[in-house]
């Protein structure tokens, strides 16, 4: 079986997420393809971010709609991560990415390079930053019928059903993927630091949301399923719903030989993971390596 390989923000275990030195060590790895986010900077500029903020992957604070394009060109986005850049990937100035450079990037590889552009929304739906996108492929030569921007083929994701919804009235369903989540309660409140009560409400809202997006996917509004790998294993069936249905699964995010076996038992045939290289390795050994575990701590 066949299943390529999409680097999740880049080759993000190597290099820091979403900067250009991720994005050329995901080509060198061989990556079948690159995911990003996108956001709008204060001045429309399209920059590759995934936090609303810049506290987490930078040197400086505040929101990125806050912010400039030259405001966030003076942050260092890549020493956080800790790894060296080689001067052939740039220095630390140059490392934040916006989507027309990412697109330049990518051209550069002279081989056909899928793009997986993820919209991220709270509980809101603004087309904005659909339109700024999809605006800005097409003056890089992006053809709306076939998805493609030269050996580019353009692919969008978001977890928001009304961004899938959008989109549909643009884009092919086969270059549309529904993001999916397993909703766990105790995940919640962590990652929204709130107490139980606050917790449970939000949980029932996502679960609520998550059952308007699978049933997009029922429908063929987007026929890219994307569950993330607890997703995957807690729902089986949805999986094998949808793979009856013709519809293709995008697994995120794939480290591990566990989770690598537990798509290739899915009949997965797209996976998103930080680490495209070694995930490339178990598959070209597969299935001789198949019940073996990654040392995620040696690479």
């Amino acid at each position: 079986m066949t299943v390529q390989i999409y680097a999740h923000r880049g080759s993000s275990s190597h290099y820091a997420e979403h900067t250009r030195a991720a994005y050329l060590q995901a080509l060198a790895d061989g990556a079948d393809g690159v995911e990003c986010d996108l956001r709008l900077s204060a001045d429309g500029a399209l920059v590759l971010l995934h936090d609303e903020d810049v506290d987490r992957t930078s040197n400086g604070t505040g929101k990125v709609a806050e912010l400039t394009l030259a405001q966030l060109r003076a942050l260092d986005f890549s020493s956080w991560h800790g790894a060296e850049i080689p001067s052939a990937f740039g220095t630390v100035a140059t490392q934040l990415l916006t989507l027309p450079e990412l697109l330049t990037i990518l051209a550069g590889a002279g081989r056909p390079v899928g793009l997986a552009l993820e919209f991220k929304y709270g509980a809101t739906f603004n087309p904005e930053l659909i339109d700024a996108t999809l605006q800005a492929l097409r003056l890089h030569g992006w053809d709306q019928k076939s998805s493609n921007a030269g050996f580019i083929n353009v692919s969008f994701m978001s977890f928001h059903p009304d961004a899938m919804t959008y989109l549909a009235r643009q884009v092919s369903a086969g270059q549309l993927c529904q993001l999916l989540e397993e909703v766990d309660v105790e995940d919640v409140r962590e990652e929204l630091e709130v107490g139980p009560i606050v917790g449970h409400t939000m949980a029932f809202f996502i679960r609520r949301t998550m059952a308007e997006a699978e049933k997009l996917v029922d429908d063929g509004v987007a026929q890219l399923a994307g569950p993330g790998v607890e997703y995957l294993r807690a729902n089986p069936e949805n999986a094998a719903r949808w793979l009856a249905a013709g519809r293709t699964l995008r697994v995120w995010t794939v480290d591990s030989a566990e989770d690598l076996q537990l798509c290739l038992d899915a009949h997965v045939a797209q996976v998103t993971s930080n680490r495209p290289a070694e995930i490339r390795a178990l598959l070209e050994n597969y299935p001789a390596r198949q019940n073996t575990q990654l040392d995620l701590d040696a690479m």
